[in-house]
């Protein structure tokens, strides 16, 4: 097959699809108001004073939790109703509606009501109860936080939430897994009155961790200094064989780094990235799978990695400095995955990487390389024993010093106070995913319902352990298609992890079994809204999409299977001599079984082929040294093979992928 040459003719992009909204129709928490007339101001006094308590409580010491939390919920709750309608459609109307106004304001209320009688409801109430008063407040707390998570995060986790709600309630009349239950009166108030719920460890780590970063994600946005990473990216690969797919793959990687959504990572690197891969000549439909597969993997890249990796070092008791060093060596072999199936892709079909001239120059970035400074000063931080609010702090106020070193970066007065009110916005969903999913949490926590799955899986797996991972696997799966990431582990991570524990899995590695099975879920049809938005941009066949980006992103469903069986690959006991071969193998069999996926090794393979090399790619990756010598040898034969056929003029079988 003749190359292509990049930028050639292909299929005109959809010039037409307006970012927005993409985002509004795949993503709910994009589905905000835009015009919210006067009322803009009032969101931007809440937005703004939401980011400086943040700011002060990060740098002075925050108040108890269920305090912080309550202040933390109450603000966002309040702006959740301002900002997001009751229906997507009504998102364009002008003005906020009273019953918005009234709900927001009740927001207000009942979290101030927490903090205005802290003392009398966490100790007198022991004594003396509570009154009617206290529950009507608690019952219209919780109320009011499901229904600004519908909002602005979506209804399946709201309706996971109100199932467990009811388990809880009305436990003696359960059919399956009967518990004593707990009058209404009583989960109302443990539900908003106690940090074991709503105001659990996902709140509290949202209300001290999370924010600060999400901030962060914000500044390097609004400055341009996001920019940086995908000009860095377009040219460092851009020039090489299929340079554009692999530029999508690099940039939407270290785009993770400071996003936490999958979606909005692929809306906003694809809008770029997709019309270009087109253009260079790959299929709207792998256009799509492949920023789709790498945006989805950007939650697993350090520091932030989705918001769950704080969440994680609470549950896990790993601090979080830690956690992001254990997390490089899972993201490695997910990326060179991706990686490889976009560079066998690009062979396969001939697909050439674009001319110099149309790239980024070099030598302009590394005039800017200063802006990468501050992610530079919050991984070093992380890294050298620093607190997560420190580290983060720093980076913050390094990224806005640095702005002002280029007229491009550098913000004006007025932007700056959006620039606080747009912190508060990206934080919405997080903060409304992690108070429902502290509701999940708490009543499984409660009603021991997380010991009785357990052992519910346990019997179906027949005590077998790859049968127990498989079905762990789909349980994640499923979980995920209706929550994002953050809610998906905080669930996962209380009904799932341990389980795998009980099979002496180490408490990380099972942990971050579930998180990375909960992340995939957003590129897993028939639920796979980040290859939906992905399709939007290239105008390709949604669903053909969501299976294109499994098969690109196949190491993902491999990877979590392989450091539960090595947990050296999650520093579990590494040494040097145990770690390099486990990395080594991981490695080579991540591209030996993307080679079989999508159809070209060392020249297009047959069927035989890519069986072959898949077969060997996962005797590669299974612990132990006899299978995965033999694996190797199968992988190098074919190698060889084709090599060799290629060198003769030999033409093999067509195949598709």
């Amino acid at each position: 097959m003749s190359e292509r040459v990049a930028g050639a003719p292909g299929e005109r992009p959809d010039e037409g699809r307006n970012r927005e909204e993409l985002l509004r129709k795949y993503d709910a928490e994009s589905a905000y108001r835009t015009n919210l007339g006067p009322w803009k101001w009032v969101v931007l006094v809440i937005g703004s004073a939401l980011t400086i308590f943040q700011l002060y409580t990060a740098l002075r010491g925050g108040y108890v939790f269920l305090i912080q939390g309550a202040i933390h919920v109450g603000a966002a709750m309040s702006l959740v109703y301002l900002l997001y309608p009751a229906k997507r459609a009504w998102s364009s109307r002008r003005g906020i509606p009273f019953y918005d106004l009234i709900l927001a304001g009740l927001a207000i209320w009942t979290n101030s009501y927490i903090v205005i009688n802290y003392e009398r409801l966490t100790n007198q109430s022991v004594i003396f109860g509570f009154s009617t008063l206290d529950y009507t407040v608690a019952g219209l707390g919780v109320l009011l936080v499901l229904e600004a998570t519908r909002r602005c995060v979506g209804l399946p986790i709201v309706v996971i939430a109100a199932c467990a709600l009811l388990y809880g309630w009305l436990g003696p009349y359960m059919p399956i897994f009967p518990h004593a239950g707990f009058s209404l009166e009583r989960l109302a108030t443990e539900t908003f009155f106690t940090t074991s719920s709503i105001f659990g460890t996902p709140i509290q780590v949202s209300a001290t961790f999370i924010y600060l970063f999400l901030f962060f994600g914000v500044l390097l946005v609004k400055t341009n200094i996001g920019q940086f990473f995908n000009d860095l990216a377009f040219a460092l690969t851009g020039r090489y064989t299929g340079g554009t797919a692999k530029a999508a793959v690099v940039a939407s990687g270290l785009q993770g780094t400071i996003s936490g959504s999958s979606v909005a990572n692929t809306v906003t690197s694809g809008s770029f990235t997709i019309p270009m891969m087109k253009r260079a000549g790959f299929r709207p439909e792998f256009s799509a799978a492949a920023e789709a597969s790498a945006s989805t993997g950007g939650q697993i890249m350090p520091p932030i990695m989705g918001a769950a990796a704080f969440i994680m070092a609470e549950y896990t008791g790993v601090p979080y400095n830690e956690i992001i060093v254990i997390a490089i060596i899972p993201a490695i072999l997910y990326f060179t995955g991706v990686f490889t199936g976009t560079h066998f892709v690009a062979k396969r079909d001939g697909i050439v990487g674009v001319p110099r001239d149309q790239l980024p120059p070099v030598g302009g970035l590394l005039k800017k390389i200063y802006l990468a400074l501050p992610l530079v000063v919050i991984i070093g931080m992380l890294l050298s024993g620093f607190s997560p609010q420190n580290s983060a702090l720093y980076g913050i106020a390094t990224a806005f010093l640095v702005s002002f070193l280029r007229s491009d970066t550098r913000m004006s007065l007025p932007e700056m106070g959006r620039l606080l009110e747009n912190g508060a916005r990206a934080a919405l969903p997080v903060i409304a995913a992690c108070a429902t999913a502290g509701i999940i949490a708490g009543i499984v926590t409660k009603t021991g319902l997380g010991g009785v799955l357990a052992g519910g899986i346990l019997d179906l797996a027949l005590g077998n352990f790859f049968l127990l991972m498989f079905f762990t696997m789909i349980a994640c799966l499923v979980l995920g298609m209706g929550l994002p990431t953050t809610a998906n582990y905080v669930v996962t991570a209380t009904v799932a992890a341990p389980i795998l524990v009980q099979f002496d899995v180490p408490l990380i590695a099972a942990h971050f079994f579930v998180f990375y099975f909960g992340i995939v879920a957003d590129i897993t049809p028939p639920v796979c809204l980040a290859a939906y938005a992905g399709a939007g941009i290239a105008g390709a066949n949604p669903m053909r999409t969501g299976v294109t980006a499994v098969s690109l992103a196949i190491a993902a469903f491999i990877i979590p299977y392989i450091f539960v069986t090595e947990p050296v690959l999650v520093l579990e006991g590494a040494t040097f001599l145990n770690f390099a071969p486990a990395f080594l193998t991981a490695v080579a069999g991540m591209i030996a079984i993307s080679g079989g996926i999508m159809g070209y090794f060392m020249g297009r393979a047959n069927v035989v082929e890519r069986l072959a090399l898949v077969a060997g790619g996962i005797a590669l990756v299974y612990p132990n040294l006899i299978v995965s010598l033999s694996g190797l040898a199968l992988v190098v034969a074919i190698g060889v093979f084709q090599y060799l056929r290629g060198a003769s003029g030999g033409k093999p079988e067509e195949s598709t992928a």
